[in-house]
């Protein structure tokens, strides 16, 4: 197959192990740098150029679209799927996924374990919506933040107010979601890739540190997930309509809850943490579906 991957930096570990997982497999791989390219929007037929040159003979696109490139990496990629090129990941659910707001909505319609999470727009509620989500401390999170940047916690209801407060006057939307003490600063991401649950690891934070984003500081550790864990992951995915996924969730007393679906997961905390070939089965994933003009929108909403 002639694959394209839509990436700007060519050698981040995830990006240099799927193209060497492709190539191994005997595939041609392209990395494409997303913002480089241009299109012709035209109805009969639809162009794509890089560089200069037409980008025309490619089975299938593997989309790692930076959060700073979301609008124009996701109209690259319709682009693509216009052309009949089949996505790994699709524009739709990048989309959904992306929208924090749209894939919390989303999960709760599919009647996934979230954390109480509450959302309004007028400043004056402020203190209502803090009593809706049961009271400090409280996590707040930026809408458009990712990696674990913009999320503040807040210990008390005056440090919440006051942090809500401060967000709203620099005109930004924000999630009020409760805190999952029992979670310990650990968090778990499972890996799903077309519809099963490949890998697992376990991310604690730093000292004093409550988010276990890797690049923090946290450290990661290969975990056995409970079916019930499992089954939230691949329900999770499969709402977002992505084959290929990181689910992250947080062990509360009621069960699992959902944090956040992450379209493009980075592979090298979970292959160094639990040594399996993630790289490799997304490519075999991608040789068993890909099909020209096959793109359909998977999920609904």
């Amino acid at each position: 197959m002639k694959i394209a991957m839509m990436a700007r930096n060519a050698n981040l570990y995830s990006h240099q192990r799927l193209k060497e997982a492709a190539e191994k497999r005997g595939h041609e791989l392209h990395i494409i740098n997303t913002l480089r390219c241009y299109m012709n929007i035209a109805s009969r037929r639809p162009e794509m150029y890089y560089n200069g040159e037409k980008l025309e003979g490619f089975d299938a696109v593997i989309p790692r679209i930076g959060a700073s490139i979301t609008f124009y990496g996701l109209a690259v990629l319709r682009q693509f799927e216009m052309m009949g090129v089949y996505p790994l990941n699709e524009s739709v659910a990048i989309g959904r996924s992306r929208d924090k707001l749209r894939s919390m909505q989303l999960l709760a319609r599919d009647g996934i374990g979230l954390p109480v999470t509450t959302f309004a727009h007028d400043p004056k509620q402020t203190e209502e919506v803090l009593a809706l989500a049961g009271g400090a401390p409280l996590v707040i999170k930026l809408l458009e933040g990712t990696q674990g940047l913009g999320v503040v916690l807040a210990d008390t209801d005056r440090s919440a107010k006051s942090v809500i407060e401060a967000f709203r006057a620099t005109n930004t939307n924000i999630l009020i979601q409760e805190f999952i003490k029992e979670a310990g600063g650990t968090d778990i991401r499972a890996l799903v890739v077309g519809g099963k649950v490949i890998a697992a690891m376990k991310r604690t934070g730093a000292e004093g540190e409550f988010r276990s984003n890797l690049h923090r500081g946290g450290s990661a550790a290969v975990i056995k997930l409970t079916p019930e864990e499992r089954s939230t992951a691949i329900r999770s995915a499969k709402s977002m309509g992505l084959q290929v996924c990181g689910v992250d969730m947080l062990r509360a007393n009621h069960g699992a809850v959902v944090m956040e679906v992450n379209s493009s997961p980075g592979l090298e905390g979970v292959e160094n943490a639990t040594g399996i070939d993630i790289a490799g089965k997304i490519i075999e994933h991608l040789e068993k579906v890909a099909k020209p003009g096959a793109t359909k929108t998977r999920g609904k909403g």
